[in-house]
């Protein structure tokens, strides 16, 4: 069964900023049930069908295909609550494939850093704009941000 396991941070400052062009991503939700999690997404030209399963700790199972943008856009009108919209850039640091998360709409203000890992215990090198791990913070999950956005933390 496929696995994500990935780590989550906060940003800090502007040091992840490297000239890498990000790619704009819209992304929904058609399920937010923890057990089931689906998501389409559109990154740049490109559509995903996504299915991710409960979390255990920071693994749980993920599968993704892509489909056809159009597609993606039509099921756009089935998400539940509003779209996430963020800019993804693609860092490298330590060897290690990080993803930048800058939100806008109603999670502007948030910047997350992801790493995917090949094991849970698997070493990594943590940047310095990489602040507070988030990981079990499940207000920091893209599913909760489209059901309870940024802007309404107090």
């Amino acid at each position: 069964m496929p696995e994500e396991i990935e780590r989550k941070f906060l940003v800090v400052g502007d040091g992840w900023r490297g000239g890498a062009a990000g790619c704009r991503c819209v992304q929904g939700y058609l399920s937010r049930d923890p057990g089931r999690v689906v998501r389409v997404r559109v990154a740049g030209a490109k559509a995903f069908l996504t299915i991710k399963g409960i979390s255990r700790g920071i693994s749980r199972s993920e599968f993704e295909y892509a489909i056809p943008v159009g597609q993606a856009e039509e099921l756009f009108g089935l998400c539940i609550g509003p779209l996430i919209e963020k800019t993804r850039t693609i860092v490298t640091y330590g060897g290690k494939r990080w993803e930048v998360d800058e939100f806008a709409g109603d999670n502007a203000g948030l910047v997350l850093a992801e790493i995917e890992l090949t094991a849970e215990d698997e070493a990594f090198d943590l940047p310095p704009w990489a602040g507070e791990e988030v990981s079990a913070d499940r207000r920091y999950y893209n599913s909760n941000l489209s059901e309870r956005p940024f802007k309404t933390w107090g």
